[in-house]
């Protein structure tokens, strides 16, 4: 196995069909003509690439109106793709309350998902607003990970008025920062490099034991230079490997992320090691020897 990637989104036609406009305009900034595949077709990208995939959901209903990947459908590619879906992340809409935390202990509790998704600028909500405390209260009881969407979206991009998407609500501090101090035992992963915040996510990263983050989104020559420096130093137990595919398929990251100066030992904790460790994974189930 090459490497975990923990940061997947479908090909499916339901998405397309769901996400028209995002998904028109995603592929126009990535200069990629998107074609949606079967199940099969997904887990032969990651079978080719040598990856463990976690898929994520979608719903941001209460904000945009679109489609939803159910929980459902995530945790059901496990069963038909054992060799290449972990179980996957769960999603809810923040904006609907006890239904949604309803939602989200079934998912993890009975659906078997490993964690909680999150994109605070498209679901339009600040994590460390008060009202969404009982999401985060749940995750840390049931002993979940959460993965937080930081900084920039692709998703609005290049539409007029960003299709209502607020940047401001991807900001590292305060709101990484106040539910990792509010919730210590809460173990969040901090979705792509946090541009243009990427100094204030390392600072959280740093000081916040419960706080890690992943490279997804990115061509990895594009991760900023602070952030590279960082993760071949003092935040290489902190880093984990995501593709952010269909944007980019996983071996292009692979390959580019190996040719950006990371040490060996580095790429090793990134790809593999990291996410087995913070995210609880089984390693003779996922076929690592023993002691790598």
């Amino acid at each position: 196995m090459r490497a975990v990637d923990i940061h997947v989104h479908p090909m499916t036609r339901e998405w397309f069909e769901g996400f028209g406009v995002f998904s028109d305009a995603l592929g126009k900034l990535l200069h990629v003509e998107y074609e949606a595949k079967s199940e099969e077709e997904m887990a032969n990208d990651f079978r080719r690439a040598d990856c463990l995939a976690m898929m994520i959901a979608w719903d941001a209903g209460s904000a945009t109106g679109d489609g939803v990947i159910t929980n459902d459908w995530v945790a059901g590619l496990t069963g038909k793709f054992p060799d290449v879906f972990l179980p996957g992340w769960a999603v809810i809409d923040p904006w609907k309350g006890k239904e949604a935390l309803a939602e989200l202990e079934r998912a993890i509790t009975t659906l078997g998902l490993k964690g909680a998704k999150f994109q605070p600028p498209v679901q339009a909500f600040y994590p460390n607003d008060r009202r969404f405390y009982p999401i985060w209260d749940l995750c840390q009881s049931l002993g979940a990970p959460v993965l937080i969407h930081t900084g920039v979206t692709a998703l609005g991009t290049g539409i007029p008025g960003g299709r209502g998407v607020h940047l401001k609500y991807g900001r590292p501090i305060p709101a990484i920062d106040d539910i990792a101090a509010d919730f210590p035992n809460l173990t969040i992963i901090a979705a792509h490099p946090g541009w243009p915040w990427h100094e204030e996510l390392i600072a959280v990263v740093v000081h916040k034991d419960n706080v890690f983050f992943e490279v997804s989104g990115w061509r990895p020559r594009f991760i900023p230079e602070p952030m590279k420096k960082q993760i071949n130093n003092r935040l290489q137990d902190k880093v984990m490997f995501g593709s952010d595919y269909p944007g980019w398929t996983p071996e292009q990251c692979l390959d580019e992320l190996e040719q950006e100066g990371f040490r060996p030992a580095v790429l090793e904790k990134m790809f593999v090691k990291n996410a087995i460790r913070v995210l609880g994974l089984d390693e003779s189930a996922l076929g690592v020897p023993a002691g790598r």
